[in-house]
């Protein structure tokens, strides 16, 4: 599913992978990859690129990569979205070992890797990237059976891009967070698969308090933990007043 707002093409890919392309073709991809929403898709062509061993066809256009979260790190996944000279973008508490996965160490990465945290901002072709706290609370329904939030605070982020001055709120695996409203955003991309994160319910409200220009709900029917009804999502956000955008296929 691509729409368009502004200049800016948004496309859900699956998961939790959005793509991200600007009026002047700088590419954004978050944490892409994971689960195959990245395997069957027609782009997949071409001749293996030798520096990045990803495929050389339209997947290896991403001048930026962002990663918030160990559960979302996927090398194979980067590398088929990566350009040559992309920047990848990695929250710190990213590390191999946070992962039962057999995965490349984030200092290995073939590209120009950067960890980055929520304390400061960075700017990446003129994209500006801003990481936002992300988590579960500790008192929450998003919890493990011994009673540890799933995505504990610190252990990932989300990530406000500043692209061509639209803003764009991705904001990861988390609950609402008390200071979201105080964001200024543009084009919001909420969880809505609750069990690990907000549910849709949660997200609509996230939507009604940012009243952002378009939603584009991802993170959600990958697997059944995060199956949700995303039609009577689009129903509940479009009932106040915020335009929200489907993926068809769904």
């Amino acid at each position: 599913m691509t729409v368009h707002y502004d200049g800016l093409q948004v496309e859900w890919l699956g998961y939790a992978t959005v793509r991200l392309q600007s009026s002047d073709g700088t590419v954004v991809y978050v944490d892409p990859g994971r689960y195959g929403v990245l395997d069957d898709d027609a782009r997949d062509e071409g001749p293996t690129s030798e520096a990045s061993g990803a495929s050389s066809g339209q997947w290896s256009d991403g001048d930026l990569v962002c990663v918030s979260h160990a559960h979302h790190y996927d090398p194979e996944g980067i590398r088929r979205v990566a350009s040559e000279d992309a920047t990848v973008l990695v929250y710190d508490a990213v590390h191999h070992s946070e992962t039962d996965r057999d995965v490349t160490p984030v200092h290995d990465l073939p590209f120009d890797t950067r960890r980055v945290n929520t304390e400061a901002n960075v700017v990446v072709d003129g994209v500006i990237v801003h990481p936002i706290e992300a988590y579960n609370h500790a008192d929450g329904p998003h919890t493990r059976p011994d009673g540890t939030p799933i995505h504990p605070e610190g252990f990932g982020c989300g990530f406000l891009l500043d692209i061509e001055g639209t803003r764009v709120y991705f904001p990861g695996d988390t609950d609402v967070l008390d200071g979201f409203g105080e964001l200024n955003v543009d084009v919001l991309l909420p969880p809505i698969g609750g069990t690990y994160t907000m549910d849709r319910e949660g997200a609509a409200d996230l939507a009604e308090l940012l009243t952002p220009d378009l939603v584009v709900p991802v993170h959600y029917d990958t697997f059944e933990e995060i199956e949700a009804d995303a039609d009577a999502f689009a129903a509940d956000v479009a009932g106040r007043g915020v335009p929200v955008a489907l993926d068809d296929s769904t």
